[in-house]
């Protein structure tokens, strides 16, 4: 039974960091060190990193900037779109480090797990973050910045506390985000198609409506109908 309770624990860990930071890397990273270093925890060694005062200091530099930036209307889904390349590899070396003391093929298959976990938070951010810029009222994105913050908190804390509920309630999170993704995809390329309007592009026509534009045609006596474009 203790050696189940130490692979949740070290599972929990590993994906927890994962997915919040594909939230906010700066803020996962910054809670880690300080709550090593603080002795409130005790990070396994491939995460001891994070309590080197350098690194401390990078990641609370970085917060601060994204603190302002995720909170300004616009310039949050710019930020999204940039550190989609740095929230997602982040998230796999992460969660490689919580288990890198295993063996070389745990910690690879951490890194891909941690990775995937990774991209799917982010990419329910960034599409969420899309939606609400929708209003151009800044309420809703302060709103759902201090929420994603708290979030992030919450999860670790859990994580580190409360392996199982974490788990599951990652499971949940999981089966929530195959069910909207495709909405979200679908509301983010509408708010892009009405953005590429704006500056007088035209989308493509519909290769089925332009067959039944063809059909509807008067067509000459003697002639066949012109084929579609």
């Amino acid at each position: 039974m203790e050696q189940l309770d130490q692979i949740t624990t070290l599972i929990a860990l590993s994906m927890g960091v994962a997915w919040a930071s594909g939230i906010n890397l700066y803020a996962t990273v910054l809670m880690l060190g300080v709550l090593n270093n603080l002795g409130h925890i005790s990070l396994p060694p491939g995460l001891e990193i994070v309590s080197d005062p350098l690194v401390l200091i990078a990641a609370g530099f970085m917060y601060c900037v994204e603190f302002f930036a995720d909170k300004t209307p616009g310039v949050d889904s710019g930020w999204d779109a940039l550190h989609t390349f740095i929230r997602i590899p982040a998230g796999a070396a992460l969660a490689a480090g919580a288990v890198g003391e295993l063996s070389p093929a745990v910690e690879l298959a951490a890194a891909l797990t941690g990775a995937s976990v990774a991209a799917g938070s982010h990419a329910f951010k960034a599409g969420g973050r899309v939606m609400i810029n929708t209003s151009p009222e800044p309420l809703s994105n302060w709103a759902a910045s201090f929420s994603e913050d708290i979030l992030v908190i919450g999860g670790l804390w859990t994580a580190l506390n409360h392996p199982f509920w974490f788990l599951a309630a990652l499971l949940l999170f999981i089966l929530l985000l195959i069910w909207m993704l495709p909405k979200i995809w679908r509301g983010v390329k509408r708010v892009f198609g009405f953005i590429a309007r704006l500056f007088g592009a035209r989308p493509q026509d519909d290769p089925l409506e332009q067959v039944a534009q063809s059909a509807a045609r008067p067509r000459s006596s003697g002639q066949p109908p012109a084929p579609p474009e």
